[in-house]
Formats: structure tokens, sequence, C-alpha cells
């Protein structure tokens, strides 16, 4: 893939900072841009990928700031939106929140970001935790020091400083997975999907190797393990890439060399009928021009000994409804008037507890069954520590420093939330 130009524009579409690498796109591209995007608003079609006159347009949005790339070439439209993303997240990095105020006060880093991450617009350098060894947000004069690479740049393990040392050895990791969940009206499961990450937080001194094993019913997606009816098969996994694929591919081992601090080591997807966490009974009792009542019931579907935490059950009523009255058996209700909803919050629900809530609000102008019951989904959040829906765990995670040779012990934990979790309402 190559890039000709690229461009950081506000919300009105005025270049803020540009960069050409290719010198073959001329700057009133951006013109086009606007003025497409401006036709595209109205027709409600908006495409983050187009073309126009020769050029191609790939370009992402974020907060108040459009990210245009422009390029003249066939190139993988994928892989461009790619680069965009992890450039938004090594602007973060530096500036911690990314918006036009924040561009505007950091031209200097910007652009040796943007030279740096970049080069005649083929992506290079994108490991933040390397850009930071030669660009920080203090210095803003060029220096030789500046401009001189990296000694691991060119290193097989150049994610990773040499001499790194810490006062105390530890290595972190979350498997964190998110439940996607869409229950029809008639209590059938339409959507279930499980959407996974292990996050690793590494102090550790040296140049260590780690090696991580999981459960046995772990599968990944295109190896030629045999199935059983317990196996839990990973989907689109992603492997940071400080993962040996090769010691994967052939001895079916997560060895790595972890870079130093935060980072996500894998994510994958787990498609499967999923029995649902929390099981919702809703019972709406509506009487035009009159008032409308709510009877909840909430189950929790998962083992006793487990425990959620921060659960809110979000319930949509209409627009209009006012005088609101609240019964529940444990927990808190308010009413949202911002988001036309109830909100029932339980700061712990154990598995296997049933609660009710009942709820009565005014209802002056709804005069027809249909607007009545056009009711969006009820929306669950939560979160459940120590504990994975998938069923996925850690066997072990081996740490070798075959220089210090210290001794550390990793700290492994578990944590289940809620994606989009909807109920539809009858």
């Amino acid at each position: 893939m190559t890039i000709s130009a690229l461009f950081i524009l506000d919300a009105k579409g005025k270049i803020i900072i540009s960069r050409d690498y290719r010198g073959d796109v001329r700057v009133n591209c951006v013109d086009r841009f606007v003025q497409r995007l401006i036709d595209e608003e109205e027709e409600s079609n908006l495409k983050p990928v187009f073309e126009d006159d020769g050029v191609n347009y790939i370009y992402v949005q974020h907060n108040n700031l459009y990210l245009l790339a422009v390029s003249r070439r066939n190139t993988d439209a994928t892989v461009i939106l790619l680069y965009l993303y992890t450039l938004i997240k090594i602007l973060e990095e530096y500036f911690h929140v990314l918006e036009e105020e924040s561009i505007r006060d950091n031209f200097v880093i910007t652009y040796e970001l943007l030279d740096e991450t970049m080069d005649f617009g083929y992506p290079q350098t994108t490991q933040t935790q390397l850009l930071k060894q030669f660009i920080t947000t203090q210095a803003h004069s060029l220096t030789k020091a500046q401009w001189s690479l990296p000694e691991n740049l060119t290193t097989k393990t150049y994610w990773r400083p040499p001499d790194i040392k810490h006062p105390k050895n530890e290595v972190f990791l979350d498997v964190i997975e998110k439940v996607n969940l869409l229950v029809g009206a008639n209590g059938s499961v339409l959507n279930s999907e499980i959407l996974g990450q292990v996050q690793v937080r590494c102090l550790l001194s040296g140049m260590p190797e780690l090696r991580l094993g999981l459960n046995d019913r772990v599968q990944f997606g295109g190896t030629n393990r045999v199935s059983t009816n317990k196996a839990i098969e990973l989907e689109d996994v992603k492997f940071h890439q400080c993962v040996s694929l090769s010691r994967f591919q052939s001895e079916g081992t997560i060895s790595f060399v972890p870079p130093d601090g935060d980072f996500e080591l894998l994510s994958y997807r787990l498609t499967t009928n999923i029995k649902p966490l929390f099981w919702i009974e809703a019972i709406v009792d509506s009487h035009a021009h009159s008032r409308i009542e709510y009877l909840i019931k909430v189950r929790s579907q998962y083992k006793p000994r487990s425990v959620a935490n921060n659960v809110k059950i979000i319930v949509p009523v209409p627009a209009d409804a006012d005088s609101p009255k609240f019964r529940a058996s444990i927990g808190d209700v308010s009413y949202a008037p911002e988001k036309n909803a109830i909100v029932w919050s339980i700061r712990q629900f154990a598995g296997a507890k049933e609660y009710l809530m009942r709820a009565h609000f005014g209802l002056p102008s709804i005069t027809t069954e249909e607007e009545a019951s056009a009711r969006p989904p009820i929306s669950v959040e939560f979160e459940i520590p120590y504990f994975t829906v998938s069923g996925i765990q850690v066997r072990y995670l081996k740490i070798v420093e075959k220089v210090l040779r210290y001794t550390a012990l990793p700290w492994v934990r578990y944590i289940t939330q809620n994606g989009t979790y909807q109920i539809r309402m009858s």
C-alpha cells in the first residue's frame, strides 16, 4: 500500500496539518473530499472509502477531526484504515486526548510523528514505546539524537528496548471477554457471540521469554486438531507481533518476548450459543391518555459462587412519560429523562438469584397502540470478575530470563463484561 498524502482536517474540513509523501496529488483534492462528504451526509450514504477523479479517498472521523489519506494508486484500503486508527492511538498516547486543540498545540510533535510513522507513503515504525525513545513532547528542537535510529530498531525484538530494569519483577495477565447478545421478544436468542482479549502488563527486567499455556479445550481456527463437543474454537485470532508464529504453528505454544508495559497479547471471537447470563421478563401495561406500568423480572443464570458487579438494567420508556414511581426488591431505580429510560442499578448480583422491579408513569399524550408498542430493547450492563463465558483458562505462564535469572510470579485475572446485551420487549 502507498499513501500519496495525509491530511488532518477540522470539523469544517479545513486543513490543520498535511504531509505530502509522493507529490502526485494536489492539495485541492481536499475540496473535493469536503464536497463529497456534504453530499453523502445529505443522502445518509457516508462511506469511509471512495474514489473521485482517479484519487482514492480513505478517511476516519475522530472527535472533531478528520484523518484523510489520499492515493493515486490502487491500494489496500483496509491497511490504510488500520494505519489511520494506529496513528490515532499514537497521538492519544502523546496528547492524552486527540482533538483539534491538541493538534494545534503540538504541531512540531505531530509532524515528527507523521514523518517517523510514514516514509514515501509506506508505514514504518508504529510502536509508541519505540517512538517515545527519540520523540518526546518536551523536545521541540531538531537535534541529532532525534533523527538517529534507536539501536534496537533493527534487532529481532525491536519492540522491547534493552537494559530494562524494574525494582520488582511482575507480570499481570487479564482475560477479558465481552458478551454480545440479542434476545427476541419471544425469548429466543437471535444473536450471540463473545469478543475476547488477553491483556498483559509486563514489569520484567532484562529480555525475558514468556510461554503461555491455555487449557486443552481451546482450539484456534485453522489448526488441524480434532474438535470435540466441549472444544472452545476461537475464531479471528490476532496475535501481537511479539508472538513467535513459527513456534505456535509447529508446537502450538504461545511464546513471546513481551514489550515493556501494557499491550494486547491476543484477541479472538467465539460464535456460539450462549446461555443468557441475565434473563429478563418484562410485562408492560399501557393505558392511552392515562398511564403506563412496568413489571421487570431479572434472573441471573450463572453459578451461585459468581457475583456480578455494577449491574445496570436500562428499560426504555416513552419520551413523554412523567410522574415516575418505582419499587424494587433490591438496588436503586432512577428515571433518566435524557435517555428516556429507567435505570435499575444493582451493586452486586449473585448467581442463581431473581429480583423484581415495578415502575409507574403518567402518560399524557400517547393515543395509539402502535405508538405505545414501539419500544426499543432493554439493555444490560455488568461485570463479572473471576469468570469467563467461553471457559478459557490459563494453565501456566512461564517466565525465563537467561541472563538475570530472577523468579517472578505471574498474576492472572478473568473478567466478563457486557458488550451489546439487549432483550426485546413484546
